[in-house]
């Protein structure tokens, strides 16, 4: 494992709780985030209902938006977490407002005409009491690709309960086994891929 190059992650944690109410989406990512910091990787979380974000595709939408600066602890990482629960077979609708948020990515470029996003790793994880984990893994990973992140083989990670029951992953008394060896992959699968890039990131725009 070559934990010399440093690297640094944040998890946008998208469940409708506010803090410090618990959440089994908070869980999962700092579930996650143990595997991460055994690769060497520095986490940060941001809990984004406990922040006002606008509506919108630019970078600041004024008015007390607070998106340019969950946005600049994006820029500064290495890799993007996101962290939502499942709602009706939907990512949460923080989930969503984040990515229609990186929409403005699109318009953003270093001097050799590639995104600010290209060297980042991206992942995704994931809990319910329904179906939806396919689903909302398919969305936010080509939403993200489609603004310049890449994302490692086996890239996401989650849990669903019994249907229709009422166990959430907060109150299991240990980390599921597949979820645990789940997470293992995803951290040092994203951790390597984001050593490669931030080492040699893509080529130049032609």
């Amino acid at each position: 494992m070559n934990t010399t190059i440093p690297l640094k992650a944040v998890t946008l944690v998208c469940t409708l709780k506010r803090s410090p109410e618990e959440s089994s989406a908070d869980k999962l990512a700092h579930d996650l985030a143990m595997e991460f910091e055994k690769q060497g990787v520095a986490m940060e979380f941001v809990r984004l209902v406990d922040h006002v974000i606008k509506p919108g595709v630019e970078l600041d939408m004024k008015n007390g938006d607070e998106w340019p600066m969950i946005r600049q602890k994006i820029m500064d990482a290495d890799i993007l977490v996101i962290a939502t629960p499942t709602w009706v077979g939907q990512m949460s609708s923080e989930a969503l407002r984040a990515i229609e948020r990186l929409d403005a990515e699109l318009s953003e470029t270093d001097a050799e005409g590639r995104f600010m996003t290209y060297p980042k790793v991206a992942a995704v994880a994931i809990v319910g009491n329904e179906d939806g984990a396919h689903k909302i893994t398919a969305d936010v990973l080509q939403a993200l690709n489609d603004v310049g992140f890449t994302f490692a083989a086996n890239a996401a990670t989650y849990w669903n309960g019994e249907a229709m029951h009422t166990t959430n992953y907060i109150d299991l008394k240990e980390i599921p086994e597949k979820v645990a060896s789940t997470n293992a992959l995803v951290a040092t699968n994203t951790a390597h891929l984001a050593r490669l890039l931030k080492e040699n990131n893509y080529p130049p725009a032609s």
